[in-house]
């Protein structure tokens, strides 16, 4: 069966996770602010799930369309075939939402698109009550400057819950977004990475399942793993493939730093459940104290800011302290995430480039120094994994 999927993603990195989608075997592949759509069949979907580390989650596109009316919505929503996923004893809850859009009401769309799917549904199975009791399929909707995308979710939980950090320390980043990052600054596996703000180790985590090729949420459930449409041996078989493609790399290390002792043990602790601890290096020691580790290749870091645990002109003064002990220097890749606009100025170098993206509803900048020109860069070729 083939579907056409839509994969939401951090604004800033549409590129970035449409490149994932090739590898997972997407194709048709479409970049939109804050999404990518694919198509593929129910092995896409699987490989999906576990394998996309820059998704907040996968959901099955069922119909796009635009609606300024109730009726328009109704209508619309109305035309889509639900009982291809959805029994009589099923259940089939909506949420969303809606921005710069006539239809502005999220309760109101909420009920006129519930009854829309009840009315189909009485439509099929000649019944007038829905008992919902049975599996669980989630819809969900948006509606952005008019137009409607109507989906039924295939993840469950966010696709940023991996499962190796149930704790993390004040403000961590999120998982795909740092996933993000870590794809920017092209980690590999003769790399040497160092976070000195490590928190609970988010960065660096991610940056080993990059290097590693480790699927990010190949020991988690999906929702989609109780529909009888997909076969369960099939979650069995692309979990082992995606395993089988898992690499060590010897050379490969992780070194962590951070001034407070419980972020230390916490990503430590984090690691040690990643499966990727052996390759990690962590200590407690003041950003004023920091030197590069030997044969340091990518610093990636999400110092504190005003807007997260200081107040604006301390961070600006941390930025400073940076600037003097992680100087810019051949050879060594360096990405520092932060919505301070000044951060050049206060860090005392200008980035060769930067990048807008967005850590939440906060508008922040990726700052890269040591950053090769394009046409000398080195691309690794996509591949189905």
């Amino acid at each position: 069966m083939q579907f056409r999927f839509i994969a939401p993603c951090h604004f800033g990195l549409e590129k970035t996770l449409s490149f994932e989608v090739k590898k997972a075997g997407g194709e048709d592949v479409e970049v939109a602010d804050g999404k990518v759509c694919f198509s593929g069949d129910e092995r896409v979907l699987v490989r999906a799930n576990m394998s996309l580390s820059g998704a907040e989650r996968v959901g099955i596109l069922l119909a796009r369309f635009k609606a300024v009316t109730f009726e328009q919505l109704f209508q619309g929503v109305k035309a889509v075939p639900i009982e291809q996923f959805v029994g009589k004893f099923d259940r089939f809850p909506i949420k969303g939402y809606s921005l710069k859009s006539k239809l502005s009401s999220v309760p109101a769309c909420q009920k006129i698109i519930k009854k829309a799917m009840v009315e189909r549904m009485r439509s099929v199975y000649k019944i007038g009550y829905f008992q919902e009791t049975d599996t669980l399929y989630q819809f969900s909707f948006s509606i952005l400057k008019d137009e409607v995308c109507f989906m039924l979710d295939t993840s469950g939980e966010g696709l940023h819950k991996r499962g190796y950090r149930r704790f993390s320390n004040a403000a961590p980043i999120k998982e795909t977004l740092a996933a993000g990052i870590a794809d920017i600054a092209r980690v590999r596996g003769g790399d040497v990475v160092c976070d000195p703000f490590c928190g609970s180790g988010t960065l660096l985590i991610e940056s080993a399942y990059k290097a590693l090729n480790i699927a990010p949420c190949l020991n988690r459930e999906f929702s989609a793993m109780s529909w009888s449409i997909i076969p369960r041996e099939l979650w069995d078989e692309v979990r082992s493939e995606l395993k089988e493609k898992e690499r060590d790399c010897p050379d490969f290390k992780l070194y962590g730093f951070d001034i407070d002792p419980q972020a230390v043990k916490l990503t430590m602790e984090n690691a040690e459940k990643a499966g990727v601890a052996k390759y990690l290096e962590v200590s407690c020691r003041d950003i004023a104290d920091f030197t590069y580790p030997e044969n340091a290749s990518c610093i990636l870091c999400n110092p504190p800011y005003g807007e997260r645990l200081l107040d604006k002109e301390q961070a600006q003064r941390l930025y400073k302290i940076m600037g003097e002990r992680m100087p810019v220097t051949d050879g060594k890749r360096i990405f520092v995430i932060t919505p301070d606009e000044k951060f050049e100025e206060h860090f005392g170098s200008k980035a060769d480039k930067n990048r807008k993206l967005y850590n939440g509803m906060l508008m922040c900048r990726l700052y890269q120094y040591g950053v090769p020109p394009l046409s000398v860069r080195r691309h690794d070729k996509v591949s189905n994994i």
